[in-house]
């Protein structure tokens, strides 16, 4: 029980601990340089793409009960013009901690003027996120790429898949 308690206080402390502007803003420089490095498709994707929803530290905990903060910048023509943060809480099967990096594509000016427009967009809800994957030499499924909305999830050692956007609410925060 006290495990659970101290997994579940360390997703809602990041959550307290919120970052600066500027802070976030260095840190999505950061994913999106890695996010090149292991993906030419998805940058090439992205450089296409109306808007760009790029949170750099996702982090889900869990015992039984966990849950998932973490907070990004939405850019326009490569530059932040709002600030969100992505939550969930979850029950089931499920012991430990990670972190990871997650980016949303909005391929166009219909998808992206919804999510904007939403007060708190729920993913499965307000829109459907196809979780990109990766095929030979590194090319996205062409169904995936014609997506209005895609999305990327990825650490230190590469994409990963077998995960979700499913259930994530994302809320505009004031910076």
């Amino acid at each position: 029980m006290r495990t659970l308690i101290a997994i579940i206080a360390l997703v809602f402390a990041t959550a307290a601990s919120a970052a600066s502007k500027q802070e976030i803003d260095a840190q999505v420089r950061e994913t999106l340089g890695q996010f090149q490095k292991q993906t030419s498709a998805g940058h090439e994707l992205a450089q296409k793409a109306a808007g760009m929803l790029v949170f750099p530290k996702v982090i889900k905990a869990g015992i039984g009960i966990g849950g998932e903060y973490g907070e990004g910048a939405l850019l326009i023509h490569g530059k932040p013009v709002a600030y969100y943060n992505i939550a969930s809480a979850s029950i089931g099967l499920q012991l430990g901690a990670q972190a990871r990096s997650e980016i949303v594509l909005f391929m166009n000016e219909h998808a992206l003027g919804n999510f904007r427009s939403s007060q708190g967009w729920k993913a499965g809800v307000d829109g459907s996120v196809a979780l990109a994957t990766l095929g030979a030499g590194g090319s996205i499924d062409t169904e995936t790429a014609k997506k209005p909305i895609i999305g990327f999830i990825f650490s230190n050692q590469g994409l990963m898949y077998n995960l979700t956007f499913e259930g994530s609410k994302i809320s505009k925060i004031t910076k």
